[in-house]
């Protein structure tokens, strides 16, 4: 009898879905529209339908252990989804609840951070580890932290929001409402509205000056960067700069052995690592010098989003 579990990731634009086995194998995957759902109600109707019809597609003898699911601002303790500011389903939302209306199964959710840092857990570099830190670095920066084997989530369900720490006073905007928020810097368009910002003092050398600000994203900075374009490069290390000081910070609160990085930024590897790395070093009490190895995530280029929602479960059995 083959072991599956569900892996749902909501999304504010899709959907994505799978079966996952204890190996990581994702069978049946699908990924489907969020946004033209305005009634969670509705939306929830269309995911059962579209999972129910997937899983005609697991053709051994087989059973389902449990349903994994991470969301946006998702509430580990209460399994809800509250105040998801790039959901339409606003308010609090008992989405666990919801789902075992129609799944008689375990079922668990957490913000996709935490979810990517049990993915790295279960199935990627950190099988052996039990204290690191994930840092998602996408269109925003997400954080989960994970201490003697267990994930930290605090009193409310929602520690590890590293990407809203304060690292510029009066800084720039965030979606959150405040302003220098340490994911305004560190993430896809922060790492544009650096370039943009340095672009503003010096254009020398540059090929980054032929872009809009609407054309501009991490890849063109990436790609710039590895033909020596000088603007690109002093972002990578302002930016750099601004994350290794941040991860200097929580070295000295939870002593990590191993800060992975995941998400599109990270894919430039030692572009964003070194500079990382150096800044840390430089800003990190003198006792934890040297301690910690900052690595890419081993999930790079596997479906994360899947993989770490269905680790909530097979971290539960586990326990």
């Amino acid at each position: 009898m083959k072991d599956y579990v569900i892996g749902i990731d909501i999304g504010g634009t899709f959907t994505k879905t799978g079966f996952v086995d204890r190996e990581g194998n994702i069978l049946a995957e699908n990924s489907s529209p969020t946004e033209p759902f305005d009634s969670v109600d509705v939306y929830l109707y269309n995911l059962v339908k579209e999972l129910k019809e997937a899983e005609k597609q697991l053709d051994e003898p087989y059973r389902i252990v449990g349903i994994g699911i991470g969301a946006p601002n998702g509430n580990y303790h209460k399994g809800t989804i509250e105040q998801a500011t790039n959901l339409k389903w606003k308010g609090i939302i008992p989405f666990t609840d919801m789902m075992k209306e129609h799944y008689d199964l375990p079922i668990k959710l957490t913000n996709d951070a935490n979810a990517a840092a049990l993915g790295e857990k279960v199935y990627g570099g950190a099988k052996e580890l039990d204290n690191f830190v994930m840092v998602t670095l996408g269109t925003g920066l997400g954080g989960g932290i994970v201490v003697n084997g267990d994930l930290v989530y605090g009193h409310d369900g929602f520690a590890g929001e590293q990407g809203h720490v304060n690292v510029v006073e009066n800084g720039r905007k965030c979606g959150c409402g405040n302003h220098g928020c340490l994911e305004t810097y560190v993430s896809a368009p922060g790492i544009k509205r650096t370039v943009f910002e340095l672009l503003a003092k010096d254009t020398e050398g540059s090929k980054l000056v032929k872009y809009t600000f609407d054309e501009m994203d991490s890849e063109i900075i990436f790609n710039a960067a590895r033909e020596d374009d000088p603007v690109a490069l002093k972002s990578f290390e302002e930016t750099g700069k601004t994350l290794g000081k941040h991860l200097a910070d929580t070295v000295a609160l939870v002593s990590p052995s191993k800060i992975f990085l995941f998400g599109g930024l990270a894919k430039a590897g030692d572009y964003i690592i070194k500079p990382t790395k150096k800044w840390l070093e430089h800003f990190v009490m003198g006792l934890f010098k040297n301690k910690v190895d900052i690595v890419p995530s081993k999930l790079i280029g596997k479906n994360v989003a899947v993989l770490g929602a269905s680790a909530l479960i097979w971290n539960e059995l586990d326990k």
